[in-house]
């Protein structure tokens, strides 16, 4: 197990810049606002913050601060932050990330869960600075193996688990193979179908979470999905663009935040403009675009199986649920008690989105508090 220290050479930093600079830029939309994607306008404005004012070395050694290592599991080798707690005997807490977000995401929340919980937090196969895997077969299942392995290796026989997007997935998964390890889950939210023999008797939250499911794209409509099916089928061509352009890449990554935040259209109200570029860096430094997308083309079926056709087989650990009002989607409790067999945590907080942690810390920090107070 190595030491990591991010230490980027300035002439990564100087190409950065230099392809900022160099973007050759498309006409405006034709439609108004975010409904084509994300406008000339913006887009340009904040490359332009990129390449001229985002302080990278500052924003490193904040990095920095949080203990890092890399260490080979499964012939990989995998980054990770482990920010220990005071008492030796403190539960421990893996935490996972999904797309497109990165271990960035908990910056916020490292220190003060680390008061509590021995806290794990990995990069994903493929993203940020772990490994990028050559063959195939790095999907969910290998990678809640890996974690597995890397909390054996630093000495967690149990543990606690938390994710969101690709993290619930994972997390999931864990519970499934290694019951007898997991303390219990806590997921934002919890990947199930919604019940076809409650569709006669919907509640208005229900409805709610339907209505917006189709408009997103997991319906029929398919108006918000297409980066998905780009992922899940033709990654490598995608990541061509995401890999040689910043701008390109920038572009993929924040329409998804614009989107799936609680942010009322207005991303400066919730994410510092030095916090988005923060989980960009960790995409563009180690050029992992093509091969984080290529995660979608390992598990998004198997994904879409579950969540369409109700398929995958119960999870019997206990369970903790937080059900942000901007995430999509947005079970109900008793479409979750189908697949998740033993729930004894469930919360709709008033505020957030897909990227709870990063949009809001303090709410996401009091529910997996509330959460594993009530599974430990």
């Amino acid at each position: 197990m190595d030491r990591f220290v991010l230490d980027v050479p300035s002439a990564a930093l100087d190409d950065l810049r230099d392809r900022l600079r160099r973007t050759r830029w498309p006409e405006p939309a034709t439609a108004p606002g975010w409904t084509q994607g994300v406008p000339v306008e913006y887009l340009r404005d904040l490359c332009r913050y990129w390449a001229e004012e985002y302080d990278w070395p500052a924003r490193q050694a904040r990095l920095n601060a949080y203990p890092q290592f890399r260490t080979e599991i499964d012939g990989l080798n995998l980054h990770f932050l482990h920010v220990r707690a005071p008492r030796p005997d403190a539960p421990a807490l893996i935490l996972t990330h999904g797309w497109p977000g990165s271990v960035v995401e908990f910056r916020h929340v490292l220190g003060p869960l680390s008061e509590t919980f021995h806290v794990v937090c990995p990069s994903l196969p493929g993203y940020g600075f772990s490994d990028r895997p050559t063959r195939p077969g790095w999907g969910v299942e290998r990678t809640a193996r890996a974690w597995a392995g890397l909390m054996t290796r630093l000495g967690y026989e149990r543990f606690a688990a938390q994710g969101h997007d690709w993290g619930t997935s994972v997390s999931t998964s864990l519970g499934q193979q290694f019951p007898d390890r997991i303390l219990g889950l806590h997921l934002v939210p919890p990947l199930v179908a919604p019940d076809p023999d409650t569709f006669g008797d919907l509640t208005a939250t229900e409805r709610s979470a339907l209505d917006d499911l189709e408009r997103s794209g997991d319906g029929d409509r398919e108006d918000g999905d297409g980066y998905s099916h780009e992922q899940a089928t033709r990654p490598q061509t995608l990541g061509y663009g995401l890999v040689d352009s910043p701008a390109a890449l920038c572009a993929w990554i924040i329409e998804k935040f614009h989107a799936w935040s609680d942010c009322g259209g207005d991303l400066d109200s919730v994410f510092a403009r030095d916090d988005l570029l923060d989980n960009l860096m960790f995409y563009w430094l180690p050029g992992t675009g093509a091969s984080a997308a290529r995660f979608y083309w390992e598990s998004f079926r198997g994904v879409r199986q579950i969540f369409r056709e109700g398929t995958g087989d119960t999870v019997s650990v206990p369970v903790g649920c937080s059900i942000f009002p901007r995430e999509n989607p947005r079970p109900s409790r008793r479409w979750a008690a189908r697949r998740f067999t033993d729930i004894r945590y469930w919360s709709e907080p008033e505020r957030g989105g897909h990227f709870a942690a990063f949009e809001q810390p303090e709410i996401f920090l009091r529910e997996v508090r509330a959460c594993f107070a009530a599974l430990l």
